[in-house]
C-alpha cells in the first residue's frame, strides 16, 4: 500500500510539472505573439541574404567640342530606421544625447521646421520604432554632405539608424539649347505601380548604350541595416557617352536667331537646322512651339522631323526631275500669264504673287516661285505618265523616312499618282508643294546634294560613342546618292538658286550680304489635322547655302503663322532669320579676318606615353634618341612629341587625389595605384587609354578604378 501511494505521488507530481510547463510556454507564446509580434517579425524579415542592384551610371551626351549637353546629377533620399541597435541600446542613451542637437542642426540648415516641430516628429517616429521614416528627398550632393556633418549623423549609419538612398536627376546644362534634339530622360510611375522611363530624342535613341548594365551585389540584412557580403559583388557597368556633331555656338546662333522671329510674328511653332555641306553633320537643330498658356516659346517638339505640305521649296524636285529627263531646258521660255492664275491641264493653278512679266524662264519660274511656270513644266515632263514623278521623288529620298540616326522618325505622305487615282491632278500639285508632306530634314538633305556638286550625304547627329573617354565606335559620312543628276541639270539647279537670292523671291530679305548665298522660298498654304484652309495658316520656309561660290553650310528655316497673320510669306519670315544665322557663322567659322601665323610643319610621329621616370629615360638612352627633359622626377613621368623631339615630363601624384595613368603599361599602372590603395580592374588590352577614375579626381583608399586598355 505504501508503494502505491509513493507511486501515485511521484506521477501527480509529474504531471502537476507538465502543466506547469505547458503553461509557461503558452504564456511565453502569448507575450512573444501579441506583445513583442512586432519586433520579433522585423527581426525575422532582416535576417536573410538577397541580391540587390547597384545601379550603372547613365552616359552623357556631349557637343562635338566636348560640352556636356545631357548629363546626370546625383540625389539623394535620407531616411531613419528609429529601430536601429544604436538607438535603442542602453534605453536610448545615444538618440536622448543627441536628438536635440540634431532636430536644431536640421531646422537651421533647412529652415523648413522649427527645432521644436522636428524633436516632435522624431519622439513619435522613434516611439513608434517607425523603421523608414522619411527626413528628406531629392538633396543635391552639397546638401548631403552638409548633412552629414550634422549632430547624430556624424556617428555613422550604425548607431544614428540614418539611411541613404542615391538616385540620379538628368539635367540640360544649356537648357533650352536643342532641348528637344537631346531628348528627354525620366522615370514615371504608370497606372500598375511599376516605374517606366519616358525617353526622346537622342536620350531614347541610344538609350540601351546610354544605360549601361546594373551590376549586382549580395547583401545580409540585419538589424539596423543590410551589410555587403564580401566576394559576391558584380560591379556595374557605366553607360556609354554620346558625342554629338552639334555646335554650342552654332546652336545658340540659331536658336536666338529663331525665337526672335517667332516671338515678333507670334507664330505657333518654328524649326531651323544647320548642316555642313560637305558631310552631313547637323551643326544645330532649333525647334520652338509656342506654349498654349502664354506667349512663350519652348522645344515642345522636333518639328525639324514633322512632315507637312512644303509648298514652293519642293519646286527643285519639279525642276531637277524635269532637266534631267530632258523634256525642258532651263532657258525654254513659259507663258505665266499677268492674271496671277491659269489653267494647266485638268486644275486651275494660282500663283501666291504677281509674276514680273508673263513669259519666263524655267530658272525664272523658280527664282520667282512660279506655280503656273512649274506646273507646266511638270505637265509637259510627266503629264502622259504621272507614276514617273514618283520615281524622281523616290530617287530624291523624299517619300521614305530621314535616315537620321533618331528614333520614330515619321514617314513622308502623298496622294497616289496611278492614272485611274487621280494621278494627273496629284502630279501636278505635288509640283508646286501640295499632295506631299516632307519633313525640313528631308527638304534640306535634297537642297544640300545640289551645294554639294551633285553628292547626297546622309544627315547625323553622333559623331562618336565613347567608353570611359576611348572612342567605341566612330561615325563618317555616308553618301546617299551621287551623283543627283546630270551636271548640267545641277549646274542650272545652282544658277536658278542664286538667281532666287539677286533677283527673286528672296532678293528683298537678302540683298546687300557680304558674301554669296543661293537658296529658295517657299510659302504654303496650311491645312492638316483641325486646320482647315479656311484658317488662313501658312507654313514659311527657306532653304539655302552659303557661301554659294564654296558652299561650307546649308540651312532652312520653316516657320508656321497663327490664324489670319498679315506676314506670312518665305522671303519677310524665314529668309531673315536665314540672313541672322549665315551673317553669324560666316563670320565665325568661314570668314578668315585676320591672318593665320606661321605654322611650321605637323609633327606626324604623334605619340603619348607614360611610365616610370628611369625606364622611360632608359629607353631613350639606350636607343640614342634625344629628348627634351623638363622634369627632374625619379617617379613618374609622360612623353609626348614637339617638333620632332620627344618631351618628358613629370606626372603628378600625391595623397589621394587620382594620377593620370593614361599612356602607361599595364605593370606600371598596377604598381602604381595599388601602391596608393586602389583596387584595379581590367578592360581590354594594350595600354592604358581611359579610366574610370579621372585623373585629379579624389579617391577613397579600397576604392574600386576600372582601366580600359586599347
Amino acid at each position: 500500500m505504501e508503494i502505491k501511494k509513493d507511486i501515485l505521488w511521484r506521477v501527480y507530481l509529474c504531471f502537476i510539472g507538465i502543466v506547469l510547463l505547458c503553461i509557461i510556454v503558452l504564456g511565453k507564446a502569448t507575450v512573444i505573439q501579441r506583445v513583442q509580434g512586432d519586433h520579433w517579425r522585423n527581426m525575422g524579415d532582416s535576417m536573410h541574404q538577397k541580391i540587390v542592384e547597384i545601379n550603372a551610371d547613365r552616359g552623357t551626351i556631349f557637343s562635338e567640342d566636348g560640352q556636356m549637353l545631357s548629363t546626370s546629377l546625383p540625389q539623394f533620399d535620407i531616411y531613419m530606421d528609429f529601430m536601429a541597435d544604436g538607438l535603442r541600446d542602453k534605453n536610448g542613451k545615444v538618440y536622448k544625447e543627441n536628438i536635440d542637437s540634431f532636430a536644431a542642426a536640421m531646422a537651421s540648415y533647412f529652415k523648413d521646421k522649427t527645432a521644436k516641430e522636428y524633436r516632435k516628429e522624431f519622439d513619435e517616429a522613434y516611439k513608434k520604432g517607425s523603421r523608414y521614416y522619411t527626413l528628406k528627398k531629392k538633396l543635391s550632393f552639397e546638401d548631403y554632405k552638409s548633412l552629414r556633418q550634422f549632430p547624430l549623423v556624424r556617428l555613422g549609419k550604425n548607431k544614428s539608424g540614418i539611411i541613404v538612398e542615391e538616385t540620379s536627376k538628368r539635367i540640360a546644362p544649356f537648357g533650352l539649347l536643342a532641348n528637344r534634339t537631346i531628348g528627354l530622360s525620366r522615370e514615371y510611375v504608370n497606372s500598375d505601380g511599376k516605374i517606366k522611363k519616358m525617353n526622346v530624342g537622342l536620350e531614347m535613341s541610344y538609350d540601351s548604350l546610354l544605360n549601361g548594365q546594373n551590376g549586382q551585389r549580395v547583401v545580409r540584412y540585419i538589424s539596423g541595416g543590410a551589410v555587403p557580403v564580401e566576394g559576391f559583388q558584380v560591379e556595374p557597368e557605366n553607360g556609354r557617352d554620346i558625342y554629338t556633331t552639334i555646335d554650342v555656338n552654332m546652336q545658340d546662333i540659331t536658336e536666338t536667331a529663331l525665337l526672335r522671329m517667332m516671338m515678333t510674328c507670334q507664330g505657333e511653332y518654328g524649326t531651323a537646322i544647320v548642316m555642313e555641306t560637305k558631310t552631313g553633320k547637323i551643326k544645330a537643330i532649333a525647334n520652338l512651339g509656342r506654349n498654349p498658356n502664354d506667349t512663350t516659346y519652348w522645344e515642345n517638339d522636333n518639328y525639324a522631323l514633322r512632315v507637312t505640305e512644303p509648298g514652293s521649296t519642293i519646286k527643285m524636285v519639279t525642276f531637277l526631275a524635269a532637266m534631267d529627263k530632258g523634256s525642258s531646258k532651263p532657258s525654254d521660255l513659259v507663258e505665266v500669264g499677268s492674271a496671277g492664275r491659269m489653267q494647266v491641264g485638268p486644275r486651275m493653278v494660282t500663283d501666291a504673287e504677281r509674276m514680273p512679266k508673263p513669259v519666263m524662264t524655267i530658272e525664272e519660274c523658280i527664282a520667282h516661285s512660279s506655280n503656273v511656270g512649274m506646273s507646266k513644266v511638270a505637265l509637259k515632263a510627266f503629264g502622259k505618265n504621272p507614276a514617273e514623278f514618283g520615281e524622281y521623288l523616290h530617287k530624291f529620298h523624299m517619300d521614305t523616312k530621314s535616315p537620321i540616326d533618331l528614333a520614330n522618325v515619321p514617314r513622308p505622305r502623298m496622294a497616289p499618282l496611278a492614272a485611274d487615282h487621280g494621278g494627273l491632278m496629284n502630279m501636278l500639285t505635288m509640283s508646286f508643294g501640295y499632295a506631299v508632306q516632307v519633313s525640313p530634314l528631308q527638304t534640306l538633305t535634297l537642297y544640300n546634294a545640289v551645294a554639294n556638286n551633285g553628292v547626297m550625304v546622309k544627315p547625323y547627329l553622333v559623331n562618336s560613342i565613347r567608353n570611359q573617354g576611348v572612342v567605341v565606335k566612330q561615325m563618317h559620312p555616308e553618301v546617299l546618292l551621287d551623283p543627283l543628276c546630270k551636271p548640267s541639270t545641277l549646274k542650272a539647279a545652282q544658277e536658278s538658286l542664286r538667281m532666287t537670292v539677286t533677283e527673286g523671291s528672296a532678293k528683298k530679305a537678302l540683298q546687300d550680304l557680304p558674301f554669296p548665298v543661293a537658296g529658295k522660298t517657299g510659302t504654303a498654304h496650311v491645312a492638316d489635322g483641325n486646320i482647315k484652309y479656311g484658317n488662313n495658316v501658312y507654313q514659311a520656309s527657306f532653304v539655302g547655302y552659303f557661301p554659294a561660290n564654296n558652299p561650307q553650310y546649308t540651312c532652312i528655316v520653316v516657320i508656321r503663322t497663327h490664324p489670319g497673320a498679315a506676314v506670312h510669306f518665305g522671303g519677310l519670315l524665314a529668309a531673315p532669320v536665314f540672313r541672322e544665322i549665315a551673317t553669324k557663322i560666316y563670320s565665325m567659322y568661314v570668314d578668315r579676318k585676320t591672318p593665320k601665323g606661321y605654322e611650321g610643319s605637323k609633327d606626324s610621329s604623334t605619340y603619348f606615353y607614360a611610365g616610370s621616370a628611369k625606364a622611360v629615360r632608359n629607353v631613350l638612352n639606350i636607343l640614342g634618341i634625344p629628348y627634351v627633359d623638363s622634369t627632374q622626377s625619379d617617379q613618374w613621368v609622360t612623353m609626348y612629341a614637339n617638333r620632332f623631339k620627344p618631351v618628358v615630363t613629370g606626372s603628378t601624384v600625391k595623397g589621394n587625389v587620382m594620377p593620370n595613368v593614361q599612356g602607361m603599361g599595364l605593370r606600371d599602372a598596377i604598381s602604381l595605384l595599388e601602391k596608393m590603395g586602389l583596387r584595379v580592374r581590367i578592360q581590354g588590352s594594350g595600354k592604358v587609354a581611359g579610366q574610370s577614375i579621372l585623373p585629379g579626381a579624389a579617391f577613397t583608399k579600397g576604392q574600386a578604378v576600372i582601366l580600359n586598355l586599347a
